[in-house]
């Protein structure tokens, strides 16, 4: 088992991550360490209940199950789930939990933060993608037809367990998708300052077979690592005013893919993949780093033989950039490779695709 901690300073909050691989079916209990005797409301994935529901035994007037997919990330949803809550009649003292991906703890925690004005939140998350990123930190949110994650809030969870056997039931798909996210803290490790030095591309070079394998050992590093590394960022700046936007690495072409394929042709892994490749291959024709390390991160990627995405017209992909929320007055502000495991934020230069 490790335990981690984050501490954000700003709102005064901290709390434990616990990465075990504890059998399914003392998940509940541990839940109710937590919870004591306060009520709650189980928000979980639609697979993993069906896998899960006899292992993780909640009374079924507590869950509300969620189907799977990004499209489930909206207005309508968000509603369903206050709804629920409403029913359960949950107070501020009560817990809203997240069992499931991204698009569940996303919600989940959305609501969470809205239901009273703020109730407490769990994190359990059931995919390498939720492990190793999208858990921790605090960001929650749903789409809307302008685009990804544009209506949410930061709201920190009470804590987070995560239980690597849910990684076993895991689709090849999904956990493809979780080692993109991976490969991302790779190439911005030392940006993330970090009081522990993990050389991650290295790592995911040497285990690469193991890590396709799924070897138990390999999988709680790498979410140890990735947490680590997030918990770094997070700490310094928990709402993205400066440093925190270098985990969007990869992301703002990704978002403009996804958003293209309106969500269901490609998974958010693959597409952050895309994202790196368009990104690294923009810095070596700018001039901002040198070959070798292009042909490092092309090796790395081709390591994983992730699925491959075709060039889309630059015209739309930059149309569709100019919506993602990180993008300022100025332009579309982009995360790019400017070292050895090194990023920086800067205004991409749109006139280089003309």
């Amino acid at each position: 088992m490790h335990n981690l901690s984050v501490k954000i300073n700003a709102c005064e909050k901290s709390y434990p991550i616990r990465i075990f691989d504890d059998e399914i079916s003392g998940l509940k209990s541990k839940i109710l360490e937590i919870t004591g005797k306060n009520r709650f409301l189980v928000v979980i994935s639609e697979k993993v209940y069906k896998i899960y529901k006899k292992q993780l035994n909640f009374e079924k007037e507590r869950i509300f199950v969620l189907k799977d997919g990004e499209r489930e990330k909206n207005f309508k949803t968000f509603e369903k789930i206050l709804n629920c809550a409403l029913k359960l009649k949950l107070t501020r003292n009560d817990y809203i939990i997240a069992v499931g991906g991204g698009v569940c703890g996303d919600l989940a925690g959305f609501a969470a933060s809205s239901y009273m004005r703020g109730i407490h939140l769990i994190q359990i998350p059931t995919t390498l993608l939720a492990c190793v990123d999208s858990s921790v930190g605090g960001k929650t949110g749903i789409d809307t037809k302008f685009g990804k994650n544009l209506v949410g809030a930061f709201y920190q969870p009470d804590a987070v367990l995560i239980n690597t056997n849910f990684l076993k039931t895991l689709d090849d798909i999904q956990f493809k998708t979780g080692l993109g996210e991976v490969v991302k803290y790779a190439f911005i490790e030392k940006s993330c300052k970090s009081d522990e030095e993990f050389n991650l591309i290295n790592f995911l070079s040497l285990n690469s077979e193991k890590i396709l394998a799924r070897e138990s050992e390999m999988l709680e590093e790498i979410i140890r690592i990735c947490i680590s590394l997030k918990i770094s960022v997070v700490e310094k700046d928990e709402k993205e005013s400066g440093l925190r936007r270098i985990l969007n690495f990869g992301h703002t072409y990704g978002h403009a893919v996804e958003k293209l394929t309106n969500y269901h042709k490609y998974t958010h892994g693959e597409a952050v993949v895309k994202g790196i490749e368009f990104i690294f291959d923009y810095a070596f024709k700018k001039g901002l780093i040198v070959e070798s390390y292009k042909f490092i991160a092309q090796d790395l990627i081709k390591k994983y033989n992730f699925k491959k995405i075709p060039d889309f017209c630059t015209k739309k992909v930059l149309s569709a950039m100019k919506m993602d929320k990180k993008a300022t007055a100025e332009g579309i502000v982009v995360i790019v490779p400017s070292d050895y495991a090194k990023v920086e934020a800067e205004v991409m230069d749109e006139k280089f695709f003309e």
